[in-house]
């Protein structure tokens, strides 16, 4: 059914992906996504509200709150719905700067949304930097990453003058639509298999001998379902361990996004490759400070992988696989750590782990809660971190007449996982932000701070190997001249 059927009925039937994500909510790990939006210039809580009840309220769903029952999740219009529960004001204490706003931003991170309601919250800063400061929680099960940056996106303009915005289109950086719309036909596919593929886990947690046996069956979904089944469970340190209550944020200076693409070109790696590699170094900077024995040492990070072309994005809804990237902490050398990350992401591009595990997922969202929690565990424990890359806007963007300045958001981490590192890259820059469980990474600012040292370590050698070429390419030119 569409959203615009659905804003005229009572009642729609939630989907088993986006059921999924609504019944993984856990006290330690809320299914929030939760995003920092900085202005330049303030922005007043009627000219936000007004912006939320004209674009953000014109998609229903938002007008809808997820009831979940033991026949299954559906969305239902609040009959009682007040804009003014959902957009609220709040201020900073004294002065309020960066510290006083990640620390708003983590006191939200770590409060439930009321589930009696549709679950969004927007908080307006109306003093912050000579501006102001927007958090936005959105619960997960309205959408995944990619969609709501859309959304938030869809709330903007490209001018100080507000309109729809017919321009943002380009705002948004080109994928591979092909590539995407291929997996896309294969998704119902995957789908249907995700209660036969569960059931195999299961099985496979009774029987460590199942991934010999799926591999032998030939089945391409076998085989990449073996693969992820049989991983081991990652090593034990002081990002693993018992979960608290409490998240804490925090964000890095910003990066020049031309500056990470020269390292891409000179290493022959993706824009993505040349950050998760430096996200990988600041890691393990982070985990010799924490006494941490390294050498060798590999860690996983399940990582979002959109399974949709991107102009369908604003259907709202959770359309995403996960895979499991290697990050290479225990490697000293900056440029081996960016080669094996480069190449396991080949690796991992050319495989169908992510329709995998989303056929996984929509089963997971109509078994009984016992079943639920195995498959929590099953993915969480195979993993320490979550970490997301988006390709944002680049272009300067506008809400309610404000420029913004700085945007970056978290994804919630799931089952036993309490780390999420998450990379957005707007205006010509990319920003990291991350959000870590209190009791883990009570410190998150000190693994914050290391990614531009990392990074600049990968862009010192980068400059240096296109040095050399010229310089070769100086003295080959000097010995033509020398020959004619």
């Amino acid at each position: 059914m569409s959203e615009q059927r659905a804003s005229g009925s009572k009642r729609e039937s939630m989907s088993k992906v986006d059921t999924a994500w609504l019944r993984m909510e856990r006290p330690t790990n809320l299914m929030m996504i939760t995003g920092v939006l900085m202005f330049a210039e303030p922005v007043t809580l009627e000219k936000l509200r007004r912006i939320i009840e004209q674009r953000f309220l014109a998609y229903p769903r938002f007008n809808q709150k997820a009831v979940d029952t033991a026949t299954g999740a559906s969305w239902v219009v609040d009959e009682d719905f007040d804009i003014d529960y959902h957009v609220r004001l709040t201020a900073l204490p004294g002065t309020g700067g960066k510290k006083e706003l990640e620390r708003l931003a983590s006191q939200l991170a770590s409060t439930p949304l009321d589930h009696s309601k549709p679950l969004w919250q927007f908080h307006l800063v109306e003093r912050y930097d000579g501006g102001s400061a927007l958090i936005s929680r959105i619960h997960h099960c309205y959408a995944d990453g990619i969609a709501l940056v859309q959304v938030l996106l869809s709330l903007t303009d490209v001018s100080r003058r507000p309109g729809r915005g017919r321009d943002l289109q380009r705002a948004w950086l080109k994928e591979d639509g092909a590539g995407v719309a291929k997996r896309v036909g294969a998704m119902d596919r995957y789908i249907k298999m995700g209660g036969k593929m569960l059931e195999k886990s299961m099985e496979m947690y009774r029987d460590p001998t199942l991934p010999m046996v799926l591999a032998r069956e030939g089945s391409e979904i076998a085989r990449e379902l073996a693969t992820a089944l049989s991983l081991s469970d990652d090593p034990q340190t002081v990002l693993k361990g018992r979960l608290g209550v409490s998240k804490r944020v925090a964000w890095a200076e910003p990066l020049d996004l031309e500056e990470v693409k020269a390292v891409s070109r000179a290493c022959d790696c993706t824009v993505n490759d040349v950050l998760l590699a430096a996200a990988t170094g600041a890691l393990r900077s982070y985990l010799i400070e924490r006494g941490e024995a390294i050498d060798g040492l590999t860690l996983r990070a399940t990582v979002p992988v959109n399974l949709r072309p991107l102009e369908h994005a604003r259907k709202l809804g959770n359309h995403f696989g996960l895979v499991f990237l290697e990050l290479p902490v225990g490697e000293a050398n900056p440029m081996a750590r960016l080669e094996r990350v480069a190449a396991h992401m080949r690796e991992l591009k050319n495989a169908r782990q992510a329709m995998v595990t989303y056929g996984l997922l929509a089963a997971v969202g109509m078994t009984t809660p016992k079943v639920q929690q195995f498959a929590l565990e099953l993915f969480s424990r195979k993993a320490s971190l979550v970490a997301t890359n988006v390709p944002g806007p680049q272009m300067p963007l506008y809400m309610a007449g404000s420029e913004i300045s700085e945007m970056m958001f978290w994804v919630p981490q799931n089952g036993s996982i309490g780390l999420g590192i998450s990379i957005l890259s707007y205006n010509g820059r990319v920003h990291f932000g991350l959000i870590g469980d209190a009791r883990l990474v009570p410190d998150p600012e000190a693994v914050i701070q290391r990614f531009r040292p990392e990074f600049e370590k990968l862009l010192f050698v980068a400059l240096m190997a296109d040095w050399d070429a010229k310089v070769d390419a100086d003295c080959a030119d000097s010995l033509v001249g020398c020959r004619s």
